[in-house]
């Protein structure tokens, strides 16, 4: 039976998810391709219609990722101008239910620490999401009268990398919470945004 070219990119978007969460789930080096395509639903078989290898699969996975982020970051806009979205975003983003969700959260933090023993493709790819990720900060920030706003998003973004980071790191959660309660006020103080209290866990 013979496909049209939607049903092949929509079976395609279903191998990049899976992978996209087994890769936060594991890390890219443990992934398997017979469990990726398992997990989507797909037999072994059917990957090299989609892909030449496991080391193309990874790359375009962390595309994809990215691709879920700047959607994520398109739906806290929704409704919103530029300072509310921006201060729903940093809220979400620096919270408990973020910390403790790894597996479908920021591809960022998700793939720091393994991006240096990746491939030149796979790093390209990150390197380009991180790029378009501080674009969309840097575009509302330029729009309230920030300077050197695609400067400024990027050191934003790596503050939010590295809170949520420690966060995860910290064993007792009213520790987390310390350091994403810090964050949020840093951050709020220096962008003159109005970021939703955190949430405190139970």
């Amino acid at each position: 039976m013979r496909y049209d070219a939607d049903h092949k990119h929509q079976t395609r978007q279903r191998v990049l998810r899976a992978a996209a969460r087994a890769i936060r789930a594991d890390g890219p080096h443990r992934i398997g391709v017979a469990g990726v395509m398992r997990d989507a639903g797909l037999t072994h078989g059917g990957f090299y219609a989609h892909f030449a290898s496991k080391d193309e699969l990874v790359a375009a996975a962390i595309a994809q990722m990215f691709d879920d982020a700047l959607a994520y970051w398109a739906r806290c806009r929704e409704g919103r101008d530029d300072a509310h979205a921006l201060a729903a975003y940093f809220g979400l983003y620096l919270s408990m239910a973020h910390r403790d969700a790894p597996g479908k959260g920021c591809p960022i933090a998700a793939l720091a620490s393994d991006l240096p023993r990746l491939d030149a493709p796979s790093r390209a790819a990150f390197a380009a999401g991180v790029e378009r990720l501080a674009d969309a900060i840097a575009q509302p920030l330029a729009r309230l009268g920030q300077g050197d706003a695609h400067a400024l998003a990027s050191s934003v973004l790596a503050e939010l990398v590295g809170a949520i980071t420690l966060a995860r790191c910290e064993v007792e959660p009213a520790r987390a919470e310390a350091h994403l309660h810090a964050t949020r006020q840093q951050l709020g103080r220096r962008l003159s945004l109005d970021i939703p209290p955190l949430e405190k866990t139970a």
